[in-house]
């Protein structure tokens, strides 16, 4: 049993604290505010994120930093992206030195371009043998409900990979182990903003060809800038990227596609984020996304697109219409 902290009591937070206490560790979740700590200690339940979800007896909660990161072999880090650097740094001196740190974010900051690995070093100092990411298709009420799912951990030190594969495999939950961290990062990343693609398409009303096709195409992106980026092709091939994707871009319950299926629908960027409770990231990485293919001279107009209609200079039909207008060459390029 080992002694791991959750910061973030959101839904993925929430389950992954879940899973870990299934594997049968001591899990302590950090949570912002006090009617979500309280619920989780007293119903051992989030009511807030995971209503329904009876949680097991070793997560404990707390909005106490401090005691949420005291003495834990284990952080796993779980806010939204573009919040990580400003928590971090208030609490990376809380943790140990040779404390790991987990990411279960699917982003690209802004303004840096970072990944969430390099954030976490270049906030904490933390060597690539501390830094870890959890990614691929892992709905957070799928997996709180215990249907049976798997997901890989990618560390450039393959030993701390496989200690944290032991502290997260039940009977439901299969992890696999990675060493290719870029790889993983982007294909978790990417997979947000062709998520948001295949909603518009969705609420523009077009069926399985249509997002058959931008998924497709969706992956080709991300494998390009991927090479670019000195990732593993394979591992595009696998959960963190055709796994992730197919994933979000199939269900009602991802976050992305929903958003997109708004935006397609009509709504606004504005009008979506004022009646959605939880972060759709690919709407805040998407610009970061595409700038990151610029910087490294890719082509990627499913997410030169899904930027544009974020920011308001292209509707949802016009996206659709782009993508099909677009200079016919062979489908290798």
């Amino acid at each position: 049993m080992a002694r791991i902290a959750v910061m973030g009591a959101g839904s993925w937070g929430t389950a992954f604290a879940l899973v870990l206490a299934d594997a049968g560790n001591e899990v302590c979740v950090w949570a912002r505010r006090e009617e979500v700590a309280s619920a989780i200690n007293e119903r051992h339940e989030n009511t807030e994120y995971l209503p329904g979800i009876a949680l097991p007896e070793l997560v404990t909660a707390t909005t106490d930093p401090a005691v949420a990161l005291a003495d834990r072999e284990v952080v796993v880090l779980a806010v939204p992206s573009q919040q990580l650097r400003a928590n971090l740094t208030s609490w990376g001196p809380l943790c140990g030195d040779g404390t790991i740190l987990v990411s279960l974010m699917k982003g690209v900051e802004l303004g840096t371009h970072q990944r969430m690995s390099e954030v976490i070093a270049d906030v904490t100092g933390a060597t690539p043998d501390r830094i870890a990411v959890l990614t691929g298709p892992n709905l957070a009420r799928e997996i709180a409900d215990r249907e049976p799912a798997a997901a890989v951990i990618a560390c450039t030190d393959l030993g701390v990979a496989e200690r944290l594969q032991k502290l997260c495999h039940t009977p439901s939950f299969r992890p696999y182990t990675n060493t290719d961290v870029v790889g993983c990062e982007l294909g978790g990343t990417t997979k947000n903003v062709i998520g948001l693609a295949v909603g518009v398409c969705v609420g523009l009303g077009y069926g399985d060809n249509s997002k058959a096709s931008v998924i497709t195409r969706g992956l080709a992106e991300t494998a390009r800038l991927g090479a670019a980026m000195g990732a593993d092709p394979m591992t595009f091939l696998g959960l963190a990227g055709l796994g992730d994707l197919v994933a979000t871009c199939s269900s009602p319950l991802s976050r992305n596609r929903t958003f997109g299926e708004k935006l397609g629908q009509g709504m606004s960027v504005e009008q979506v984020t004022a009646q959605t409770r939880q972060v759709a990231e690919g709407v805040k990485s998407c610009q970061s996304v595409a700038e990151l293919a610029r910087l490294h001279d890719v082509e990627m107009p499913i997410v030169e697109a899904v930027a544009r209609l974020v920011d308001g200079t292209l509707s949802p039909a016009d996206l659709v219409r782009e993508m099909i207008a677009r200079e016919t060459k062979h489908e290798r390029h």
